[in-house]
């Protein structure tokens, strides 16, 4: 085979990988090896690249970021901040039309400017929201189709650990990154609430009535406002941090980790096992991201040297697709991918191909990100292997409700992203205004 081969082949058999089962991580990094092996035509040559690759992928500051971050979002989970959001928008929302669905998210998306995963938001929200909303008149379609699409904001709005992925395996500023996702990521938030208004009013078949809105008794301002204050304490440390320029994104994690810490401590008091339970949860995720961006760069390293990234320019030259063309093409690989892949998997496999393609066109790196996470975000809400819906199903406690069911209460918030996209392409700004 020559190099160019190689790489094809490596692509085909990751994937094959991936669907028998294989952790991504691992059919990364025993393809690229394997590829290199090829390549080089000796074991020791590639054994010491892919070991380099391995150190400098995760020999930098900016990593620490991860562990911070991921450590945050598990105290934020164990402290109840979740729930205190949903109760707090649910009352603030009640008189609307589709409220409770509005409020559901509204309190996603706040959770998620603490959180920075989609499938935490999906296991919260499913245990906090669906009942209530089931409860209160709205169909079960709706109501788990509103958890998965208002979950995946927690991937786009900062801290987002896609964002930091993206970052690592690009060399993007994560700062940069977080600040562009915060027009999008409230946009999205807002559209989501507007096409529930929309589907309340004019769907009500797909939605259901809502029969008991004044069924729970009513929480005082002051009520509201210490159950929102944590939350608010949390953004403003992280995010004003980040953005007044007081801390670095790494900086921000430490101290946003020490801040849900302490207001886990005083909400719930955590014992020593609990304690032990997250630290563990922690060393676990960041265990296997660290793997993933290990991976990512190994896999980076095969694809340079195969030249599979040049032929692919060459050849999208030849065919005078233009940017536009490729990125149309893009974005459809990512949503097909989405259909059988998880996001970080999609963005291992795919952005070591495509940055070498467009880099040429000097196009911002940091909206072309912005767009990637969008797309793949997609990809959390569609079949097969939507992974935010699977999330919810696994955390449902009503057999009532089947997977199709929520695929199905998703795909207007999946139509509603494509919608955003369109968005980000014809007007660039909305992800680069604030930077």
């Amino acid at each position: 085979m020559t190099n160019v081969e190689i790489g094809i082949a490596s692509i085909v058999v990751i994937l094959v990988f991936i669907q028998l089962g294989m952790h991504v991580a691992i059919a990364l990094m025993s393809v690229s090896f394997i590829g290199v092996y090829l390549v080089k035509g000796k074991v020791v040559i590639a054994g010491a690249l892919l070991s380099q690759a391995a150190l400098d992928s995760v020999a930098r500051y900016s990593f620490g970021v991860i562990p911070l971050f991921v450590l945050m979002g598990v105290l934020v989970g164990v402290s109840g901040l979740g729930r205190d959001m949903f109760e707090v928008a649910g009352q603030l929302f009640r008189r609307f039309r589709g409220g409770l669905g509005i409020a559901t998210v509204f309190a996603n998306a706040i959770f998620a400017a603490v959180n920075g995963t989609s499938i935490a938001s999906a296991s919260v929200f499913t245990k906090v929201a669906v009942p209530e909303l089931i409860r209160q008149g709205y169909t079960a379609r709706f109501s788990v189709g509103v958890v998965a699409g208002s979950s995946v904001l927690g991937m786009l709005i900062p801290p987002s650990l896609l964002l930091i992925l993206y970052g690592i395996i690009a060399e993007v500023s994560i700062g940069d990154l977080f600040t562009a996702g915060i027009v999008p990521g409230v946009l999205l938030a807002l559209l989501f609430c507007f096409a529930i208004a929309l589907m309340a009013r004019f769907a009500p078949g797909f939605t259901g009535v809502a029969s008991n809105i004044d069924g729970r008794p009513l929480m005082s301002t002051g009520t509201m406002i210490a159950r929102a204050a944590p939350i608010a304490v949390l953004i403003i440390l992280v995010l004003g941090g980040i953005y007044g320029g007081f801390f670095t994104p790494t900086e921000a994690g430490g101290v946003g980790a020490l801040g849900a810490l302490i207001i886990a401590q005083i909400k719930g008091g955590l014992g020593l096992r609990v304690f032990g339970r997250i630290l563990l949860e922690t060393g676990q995720v960041t265990a296997s991201i660290t793997f993933l961006i290990i991976a990512a760069h190994m896999y980076s390293r095969l694809l340079a040297l195969t030249g599979l990234p040049n032929a692919m320019t060459d050849l999208l030259s030849a065919w005078n697709l233009g940017l536009f063309g490729i990125l149309i093409l893009y974005l459809i690989a990512i949503v097909l991918l989405g259909t059988i892949l998880d996001s970080s998997s999609i963005l291992l496999i795919l952005l070591p191909l495509i940055l070498p393609v467009v880099e040429p066109f000097s196009i911002d790196m940091v909206w072309f990100g912005i767009v990637t996470i969008v797309a793949v975000e997609v990809g959390l809400l569609t079949p097969p292997l939507g992974v935010a819906c699977f999330v919810i199903k696994a955390n449902l406690d009503d057999d009532r409700i089947t997977l199709n069911d929520i695929f199905a209460g998703a795909a207007p918030f999946a139509l509603i992203m494509v919608a955003l996209i369109g968005l980000l392409l014809m007007f660039p700004e909305l992800a680069t205004i604030l930077l």
